[in-house]
């Protein structure tokens, strides 16, 4: 008799388990199919809707706006997809969606990064900025804080961690009587960046920009004789003192020559510097005071000061890598017209001085 039981209750276990399997199946094809009908079209017509993507938005909550804006079925549902599918590196921006796409068209839109309209704000550094005008200029069209540039740009630590990507920063920058440790490097140009952005990544397009910049002379930098970090404080100074940059090549060549006789450079927007007068301000202040106390005084310290001393162009650049030579050890700017004066001699020079300024 128990031999014909055991079947029995085999069948009534099976019946039982498939009992409980059919809703558990039914409830699983009911949601896979509301899955499906979710991805897609809202509907058929065509319907355009501005959808904007503010910068640090996660994937979540831009599937919760495309609900809130009528653009999908399910929020839930579209960012399972995004997820699964790969597409949650989502772009700020602006972006024109359509009412017709499915969420796959949607997401596949959205993490395209020449897909939205972004709104940028425009920067212009100018050759012979300093570190502190940059940092106006930024703070006045970001969010990000004219003291946060500031500190960021004396950070030994966040320095240092840039080194390995940029090889213009050495540890020279380093050296405590440098002023701004990034003061040189910030290459002059015209950026767009976000309203809303932040210190680091505003810095990094910048010395982007720089290192472009060092890529093209990279070959003569590591041929000559003075290190990278000589040659940009160098052009630095003839930046600051030519107006023109025809005269930039000659300029250059005349500070070579006293170099070469350890001549002290004597150059007076070295003393500007120092003394924190903005180029073209305060001049005279410059000129007056040759023995104002900074290591960047040219006239007390012989050689180059501890660092640039604007943030040059790329033609000063060249100049210093391709200076002109000649047999000039003095020159002198007329301050109305922008021509330069040269000299072989003191005498020379100072019948210059006599002969083109009003100030002597």
């Amino acid at each position: 008799m128990s031999k014909k039981r055991k079947p029995k209750r085999k069948l009534r276990i099976g019946r039982l388990l498939m009992l409980l399997l059919i809703p558990i199946i039914i409830v699983f094809g009911i949601l896979f199919l509301n899955y499906r009908n979710s991805l897609k079209p809202i509907q058929k017509e065509s319907e355009t809707v501005s959808f904007e993507v503010e910068a640090g938005t996660s994937t979540k909550a831009v599937a919760a706006k495309l609900k809130e804006a009528g653009l999908i079925r399910n929020a839930d549902f579209a960012y399972f997809f995004a997820r699964s599918e790969k597409l949650t590196d989502i772009k700020t921006g602006t972006y024109t969606l359509d009412k017709s796409w499915d969420v796959e068209h949607i997401f596949t839109v959205l993490n395209d990064p020449n897909a939205g309209e972004v709104e940028t704000v425009s920067v212009t550094i100018i050759e012979g900025d300093w570190a502190k005008h940059v940092a106006q200029k930024i703070s006045e069209a970001t969010n990000v804080s004219y003291d946060e540039l500031m500190t960021l740009w004396n950070d030994e630590e966040y320095i240092r961690s840039l080194m390995e990507r940029y090889p213009f920063i050495t540890e020279d920058v380093f050296n405590p009587d440098i002023r701004i440790k990034l003061e040189g490097f910030l290459a002059p140009n015209t950026y767009l960046f976000y309203p809303e952005t932040d210190a680091k990544t505003v810095t990094e397009k910048i010395l982007d920009q720089q290192l472009s910049v060092y890529n093209r002379f990279a070959d003569q930098i590591a041929a000559s004789k003075y290190n990278v970090h000589e040659l940009y404080t160098l052009a630095s100074i003839v930046q600051y003192e030519s107006g023109k940059t025809d005269d930039m090549k000659l300029i250059a060549g005349v500070f070579y020559n006293r170099l070469d006789i350890n001549m002290a450079l004597q150059s007076s927007v070295t003393v500007c510097y120092a003394m924190d007068e903005d180029n073209g301000e305060n001049w005279l202040a410059c000129e007056a005071n040759a023995d104002f106390e900074s290591p960047y005084n040219t006239y007390k310290y012989p050689g180059l000061p501890p660092g640039p001393i604007v943030n040059a162009g790329e033609d000063a650049i060249e100049a210093v890598l391709n200076p002109t030579a000649s047999n000039y050890y003095y020159f002198m700017a007329d301050v109305d017209t922008g021509v330069v004066y040269y000299a072989e001699t003191l005498d020379e020079h100072n019948k210059n001085v006599a002969a083109h300024t009003n100030y002597h």
